[in-house]
């Protein structure tokens, strides 16, 4: 298990995600980057915004929801290969993913998709990315360093009609996605993915309406409602122009 690393923005994390396939030579140019986006950027902006954990403000009625920081504890991280080489047989892992976490991961709040780590890969063809969520179980290090993350896997604070909350949950996201079209890499080329995750939907009830954070919290009248948005909110794409939207316009 790797030690958790802070993940903030667009801190560029090379090899924080192993190549499973050592025969792969490095700085061939094949390299996948990955990227996470909350909010898309306007219609032909074709370069990514500035990162920014800045307050992001919702509003339905006469509520308003100010949302100051989220983050997460990001256990694994998995590009799965279509186009198993040669030489696996079986189908084992070692042939057909890459892995990283677990970490501690703070969502951009800006528009646009920011990078959050690259990593060289073996050429081929990746159609599927796994992304899991959970709370930090038996990582005494992480807990000793981020003691708020105790039985918790995503933290949320804000404001709620200008009263301070703090949302926390312990809900497990264990998220494949499937990557349509896939990303081809080959020994000469790169590719961005971005994992776009939809927090504006997370605090809503059935009819879009908004949800004070606190009722969502454990025991909460909201609890189930919020941890099923939360579950729902993923999605992945190829976004070679960070703008946090499919390129292939799958959104």
């Amino acid at each position: 298990m790797s030690y958790p690393m802070r993940v903030v923005g667009t801190l560029s994390m090379l090899g924080a995600l192993a190549a499973c396939d050592s025969s792969s030579p490095a700085g061939t140019g094949s390299q996948a980057q990955f990227n996470v986006a909350t909010s898309r950027a306007a219609a032909g902006v074709a370069a990514p915004m500035p990162m920014g954990l800045a307050p992001v403000v919702f509003g339905s009625g006469n509520d308003t929801l100010v949302i100051n920081q989220v983050q997460m504890v990001v256990r694994e991280v998995e590009l799965k290969r279509s186009d198993v080489p040669a030489g696996c047989t079986g189908g084992e892992d070692g042939c057909e993913e890459l892995e990283s976490g677990p970490y501690l991961l703070d969502l951009p709040l800006s528009t646009g998709a920011s990078t959050v780590m690259a990593v060289d890969v073996p050429p081929g063809t990746y159609n599927e990315f796994e992304f899991k969520v959970r709370k930090p179980e038996g990582d005494s290090g992480f807990i000793t360093q981020h003691p708020e993350f105790a039985g918790v896997s995503i933290r949320v604070t804000g404001t709620w009609n200008g009263t301070p909350f703090t949302y926390t949950t312990d809900v497990s996201a264990e998220q494949e996605l499937a990557i349509n079209p896939p990303l081809v890499i080959t020994e000469t080329s790169s590719a961005d993915f971005t994992l776009f995750i939809d927090v504006g939907s997370w605090f809503r009830d059935a009819g879009g309406a908004l949800v004070d954070p606190s009722t969502a919290n454990n025991g909460g009248a909201n609890e189930s409602l919020v941890n099923s948005n939360i579950s729902s909110s993923f999605d992945a794409f190829e976004d070679e122009n960070h703008d946090g939207s499919d390129d292939h316009g799958g959104n």
